[in-house]
This record gives structure tokens, C-alpha cells and sequence, in this order.
């Protein structure tokens, strides 16, 4: 099973192909050779990383084309049931941005905006607002963040599912992550792996290993965008992590993403010439207060440095933060969706806080549903062509259930962990977080399973 539908190339411009899927024309940049006009590719991230033969193409293209005209059907019909009506502007209001400037990190907070029914805004309008391509102020958007009225969020999600559907049409991503260590030497205040947990079994993968088991997905599972992520292990130094991107780069086409925490931006240099294409990095919040307050050896502006410095270098960037932090607010949440949109990011990951046992957060309580749906509803409406990511976290506080309202609410990333079983356990950044690591073709036939119950196919060139 293939997790990207062939696209043929209808024209290339300089380095950017037009690609065609079933008469849907996306456009990704040329990253591998000898590419030209009526070639079939595979392409993530907006980036070609394979050709393949015709016939194969064809093979391929034949066993989509009926289940992909009924999957867009099928989204068609969800993304349109009860979205809010779209009244006509005042006159005199044209059409602008859908989002208001960003923030800095550490901007002012938005004002405080009460509730509906404490003299809070009816959300109504400001759906209708956002549907006619008018801008939101912050103010409109902190009452979204800030709804409990059920009915109300309903219409929220279905909003968000709307655009979603409007910009993505029924592509949704489906990458594979391996976790190749948990030596880490930051002692984030949240986090399982924190250098200060004497309770866990540490393991980091060899070389040989994590390019075999790289290219063993690519080649049995039908992989096209991989996400290799460690603790900040020293031991990965820059000639090894680039003895391993170029292995698999000339093993196998697939999309390289780094999630391996804070390296100098030569090394981050040497690592893209080697053939790695993204970063995940989240800023975690938006708040210096509340980043130093769950970190003593991480920097606010190193780690805003960073994503700005990978950014110029060339990366996709994929980030975003933390929900459910202490003392964090909506406002916090705001601001945190708003500067990860000022960063141009490719790909929104915000997951839920899951309080671990052998951390400083022990004790805190973790968010509900609706607060993680609102999250990823609000960001739809802010950035409407970005990823967003629906996060492993997400599936193990809320279940299925929750991955697929979350996907229902705006939400059109998702990874499976290939991590080999006797690792996945042990890369425990949440409790349980590496629970039925090791069945790879179970948690395929899952979240299939759940992509076609909506309609979604994994057919796009976004990351």
C-alpha cells in the first residue's frame, strides 16, 4: 500500500513541476534527476522524490482511480453538512487576509474577552466573517478559543473542516516517524526522556540500523516521507546524522524530515546538502515566562533562532507547541498559533500536554478534547492552506475517537510510529507512548481504515 498517489508532471519552470492527480494540479519543487514533462512522480512536502516507470505509475493510478473519485465524494458531502451560511459583506468591506498580523513570541497578550452568555461575541458572525475571507481580530479569535457552548464548537469544527476540504480538497498526509534514541541532555520539565529520569532504560539505534529500518518502510510499507527523531543525543554528531541522510537518500526516494532538537546552523547546513528537506522543531509556547518556567537548559531565543536559521537554509518547517502547559491561557494559545504562523511553517504540530510520572508536571491535569479541537479549528481558520498535524498524543489521550473528530475539526496530518518494538516502549516522552509499537501492518490497515471512513486519500504534495 502506497501512502502518495503518483502525479504526472505537466510542466516544469525553472525547479517547480505542475504535477497532475486525477485533474487536481499541485506544484512541488524538482529534487531529483532527470525529470521532464510527462514523467510520473511521487512527491511530500512539495518536493519530487521519486520518478518511477510508466507502467508502474499506471498499476498504481489504476487501483486508486474508482476508491479516489468515491473518497472525494465522501469528504465532499462531510466538509458540507452544516457549515455556517455566508451572508454578503457590508458594503464597502472588501476582501482581505483571514488572519489578523502575527505576534512576536512574547508579544502582547490578546485582551480579555469573556464568554458567550457572560457578554461574550455569538461566534456566528465571526464564522461568517472568516468564511468571506474577512479578518479576524484577535479579539474574535480568543472568543473562539474561549467557546464552551456545544453547539456553538460544532459549528466551529465543521468550519474549520470546510476550509479544509476548500484548500485540500480530501488529501491528508501519512508519514512514518522512527525514534532512534532517548539520550537526550535537556531536562524539559514535561518530558519522560529529561536527562534527570533515572527511572528509564536509555537505547539509541546504530547506523546501520536506522538506515535498514528507513528503507525497509519505504520499500515493504510504501513510505514516501520519513521523520527520524532522538532525544539531543551528542552522540548523532553532524557526520553521522549525515552518514545516515545519505544512505537512505541514495537507497530510497522518500522525503527526510529531522526532529533531533537544537544543532548549530552548519550543521543543519551539512545535513540538508546531505539530503534531509525538514525540520520538526516545536517552540513548545510563545511565552518566554512560560518557556523558562519548563526548561533550565534551553534558551527562548536560541530555539527561535533555530527555526528562523533552518527556515533560510531551505527546510520545510514543521512546529508548534504545547497545550495544557501550568498557568498557560488562551490568550498563551493564541499567541502560540499565531507566531507559528509567522513562521511561514509548512506543518502546525500542537498535541496535548500528557503529564509523566518522573517529571516536575507529574501533578498537572491534562486538557480535554475540546480543548485540543479548538486549537487545531481556530489554526484552520487562521493559516487555511497549512498541515496541521493530528499528533500521536492526541490518539493516546482521546483514542480514536479523538483522532478522528480532530480530523473532523480541521486536522489532515497523521504519522504511524515504525519504531522496532523493543524500542518503542522505552521512547516514553508520555506514559505509554510507545504502546503497540511493533505492529506496523495493524496500525497501517488502522488509520487507513479511518482516513477512507472520511473520505481523506493520501494523494497531496504538502508534508
Amino acid at each position: 500500500m502506497c501512502y502518495s498517489i503518483p502525479g504526472k508532471v505537466i510542466s516544469i519552470n525553472d525547479n517547480a513541476a505542475l504535477l497532475d492527480y486525477f485533474g487536481e494540479k499541485k506544484e512541488a519543487l524538482v529534487d531529483v534527476e532527470d525529470i521532464k514533462s510527462g514523467d510520473y512522480v511521487f512527491a511530500q512536502g512539495g518536493v519530487i522524490v521519486q520518478k518511477l516507470g510508466e507502467d508502474e505509475a499506471q498499476s498504481i493510478l489504476a487501483g486508486w482511480e474508482e476508491l479516489f473519485f468515491k473518497l472525494q465524494e465522501k469528504d465532499r458531502i462531510l466538509s458540507e453538512e452544516n457549515p455556517p451560511p455566508l451572508n454578503p459583506l457590508p458594503p464597502g468591506e472588501g476582501k482581505q487576509s483571514a488572519f489578523p498580523p502575527p505576534l512576536t513570541g512574547g508579544g502582547e497578550a490578546c485582551p480579555e474577552h469573556s464568554r458567550r452568555g457572560e457578554g461574550g461575541l455569538d461566534i456566528l458572525p465571526i464564522l461568517q466573517k472568516n468564511r468571506a475571507g474577512e479578518t479576524l481580530t484577535k479579539d474574535e479569535l480568543l472568543s473562539l478559543l474561549k467557546c464552551d457552548n456545544k453547539e456553538e464548537l460544532a459549528l466551529l469544527y465543521k468550519t474549520a473542516n470546510s476550509i479544509r476540504h476548500k484548500i485540500h480538497k480530501n488529501a491528508s498526509c501519512v508519514h512514518g516517524i522512527i525514534e532512534f534514541s532517548n539520550y537526550c541532555k535537556n531536562d524539559c520539565a514535561y518530558c519522560g526522556i529529561r536527562s534527570e529520569n533515572r527511572n528509564i532504560e536509555r537505547y539509541r539505534m546504530g547506523v546501520d540500523e536506522i538506515v535498514n529500518e528507513v528503507v525497509s518502510a519505504v520499500n515493504n510499507y510504501g513510505f514516501k516521507a520519513f521523520v527520524l527523531q532522538s532525544g539531543e543525543d551528542s552522540y548523532f554528531t553532524t557526520e553521522r546524522l549525515v552518514e545516515i541522510i545519505s544512505r537512505i537518500r541514495k537507497s530510497v526516494g522518500v522525503l527526510l524530515i529531522l526532529s533531533i532538537g537544537e544543532r548549530d546552523l552548519e550543521c543543519y547546513r551539512e545535513l540538508y546538502d546531505a539530503g534531509a528537506r525538514g525540520v520538526l522543531i516545536r517552540f513548545e509556547t510563545a511565552s518566554p515566562s512560560l518557556y523558562s518556567s519548563i526548561h533550565t537548559t534551553l534558551q527562548y531565543e536560541n530555539r527561535l533562532t533555530l527555526l528562523k536559521g533552518v527556515k533560510d537554509i531551505g527546510y520545510l518547517i514543521a512546529t508548534g507547541s504545547l497545550i495544557g502547559l501550568p498557568g498557560q491561557s488562551e490568550e498563551d494559545i493564541l499567541n502560540d498559533i499565531l507566531f507559528a504562523h509567522s513562521l511561514n511553517t509548512e506543518m502546525y504540530s500542537f498535541g496535548p500536554l500528557i503529564p509523566h510520572p518522573d517529571t516536575p508536571l507529574a501533578g498537572s491535569h491534562a486538557v480535554s478534547l475540546d480543548a485540543m479541537l479548538k486549537m487545531i479549528a481556530v489554526t484552520r481558520l487562521i493559516t487555511q492552506d497549512g498541515n496541521i498535524l493530528v499528533t500521536s498524543a492526541v490518539e493516546k489521550l482521546f483514542g480514536k475517537e479523538g483522532v478522528r473528530q480532530a480530523l473532523m475539526a480541521g486536522g489532515n496530518s497523521m504519522m504511524i510510529n515504525l519504531t522496532p518494538e523493543k524500542y518503542g516502549r522505552l521512547y516514553s516522552i508520555y506514559p505509554g507512548k510507545g504502546d503497540g509499537s511493533g505492529n506496523i501492518r495493524g496500525k497501517i490497515t488502522e488509520t487507513l481504515s479511518l482516513l477512507h471512513s472520511l473520505g481523506r486519500a493520501p494523494m497531496d504534495v504538502g508534508m
